[in-house]
Formats: C-alpha cells, structure tokens, sequence
C-alpha cells in the first residue's frame, strides 16, 4: 500500500473546445431531437475530456493500463463506485475549458466479496470566466470472479416511498452509443463473453455515469427544470442489460429531491440526494 499511496497528489489536465456534437449525441441517445441550449446538461461533462491513450497501453479490460496517472492496483475488476458533484456556472458549447483531475486518497479495506481499493479523484472543470464544476469521483478495484471465498452478498431493497417512477429497458445498442459518447473502452458494457466468461456478470453492465446522469435528469425535470446546485450519488448493486429497472424519487423539501435506481428485482442498484 506504501507504493499506491505515493500517488495521492497525481495530476493530469486536458484542454479543449466543449462541443455540440457529444449534445446531440446524447440527446438521440435519450430519443430526443436535438437539444435546444447550448449548455452541457448535468452528467454531459463525462463526454468531454476523454482519455486518448495509444492501443498499445490498453488493459485486457479495456481499460487503459494503470500506473501512469491511476496507481497500478492489482486488482482486476473496476467499477464506478459513486461520486459528489457541484455545479458552479454552465458550460456551454463552444467554451474553451479545462479539467484538471488529481487523485485525493487510496484506500485498502476488506469486504464480503475480497480485497477491495477505493480511489478517488477530484475533478475540476473551468472555463474562461471561471470554475463550471467540481467532482469527485469513487473508483472501486476488486478480486477476480470467484477469487473472494464469501458468497453473494445480500441485496439491499430499494426506498418504497417514490413518487416518480420512470421505466428504463437498456440494450447493447444503448450501452454501446454511450460507450462511443464517452470514449469508454471498458468491456464490461459491450463485450458479453467477456461479461459472462472472465467477469462472472449475467449481462452487460449499465455504466454508473449513465445511470448517475439520468438520475440527475429526473431530479431536473421533477424540480420544475430547476438549475442543478449539488448531487451526490452511490452505487450499491450493478444494473445489467437484461431487465429493465426503475428511475424513482420523492421530493425531500422546495430545494432537494432524493432520486434512486431500482433493479428488476426491487434491489437499490443507485442512491442519490439532489440540490437545487
């Protein structure tokens, strides 16, 4: 662990012109037609900013190889394990702007399923005026499949209180676009031998910005399209292809919402907690 936690304090940054094109792609990828703002929804910052590592240093995952900016964790298996957003100014198509990513801790703990190491890395995006937005996001490494000698864990059940529900079915076809939209070359959500062979996984993986990204969306648009302040989301249990799950929510007060992702067999899959 001495090693891994001589990467806390890692930087890299990306500079580039925010486009309309990753906007219109998302906007189909939701059945829309093309998006009448110029803004970057919330989430739509995930389109930009994308790694572009040579294919020579991409990971049998798909992934690019560990132990240039992320610490080399010799865990295989990677999930998006949650994350705390806030949003200071829009961002807009056209802007010239900037990320600046750092890695703020590394942490070894032992769960039910084996060995894990969370990483989290904040995010900072800004413009010419000034910071847009600031993330930190949760990476999670686990064992192999079948390496943890504990068997499944339990299933936490979703709130049964929602007053919004939304019914989401999700293919391969969506999985892939939006693994197109944000450069994402993970195999868990397109590759399903890959899935059901090395990974142990029932079906493609829905991507955890994907679902965090549609929570935010309910909670917008259930809030009266309400400028998004603050959204902080934590994924419990993975969602796959093969069933369609629920986007619920409630209102928590005039300024906040609690929105969450069910599963097909009424599991929490995503929590989260919106401010306006």
């Amino acid at each position: 662990m001495k090693k891994l936690e001589n990467w806390v304090g890692n930087q890299i940054s990306h500079e580039e012109i925010i486009h309309q094109q990753s906007l219109n792609g998302f906007a189909a990828l939701m059945d829309e037609g093309d998006p009448a703002s110029d803004i970057v929804p919330p989430g739509g910052h995930w389109m930009y900013f994308l790694p572009t590592d040579r294919q020579s240093r991409i990971g049998p995952d798909g992934h690019p190889i560990k132990g240039d900016f992320l610490p080399p964790v010799e865990l295989p298996r990677r999930m998006w394990a949650g994350g705390r957003l806030e949003f200071h100014a829009p961002l807009r198509a056209g802007d010239k702007a900037k990320k600046i990513s750092t890695i703020k801790s590394v942490v070894e703990k032992q769960g039910r399923t084996g060995a894990l190491v969370f990483v989290t890395v904040e995010h900072q995006v800004m413009n010419q005026a000034g910071l847009c937005l600031t993330e930190e996001h949760d990476i999670v490494f686990r064992e192999a499949a079948g390496v943890a000698s504990s068997g499944k864990k339990d299933m936490q059940g979703a709130p049964d209180d929602g007053v919004w529900e939304e019914t989401v079915k999700p293919d391969s076809v969506m999985l892939f676009r939006y693994s197109a939209l944000t450069f994402n070359g993970h195999r868990i959500h397109y590759d399903r031998e890959y899935c059901l062979e090395k990974e142990g996984y029932p079906g493609l993986v829905v991507h955890g910005p994907l679902l965090g990204t549609l929570l935010m969306r309910l909670a917008v648009n259930k809030m009266d399209g309400r400028p998004l302040r603050k959204f902080s989301f934590r994924n419990f249990n993975p969602i796959f292809d093969i069933a369609s799950f629920t986007l619920d929510g409630k209102p928590e007060n005039n300024d906040a919402c609690s929105v969450w992702v069910q599963g097909p067999t009424g599991e929490l899959a995503v929590k989260a907690t919106a401010e306006f």
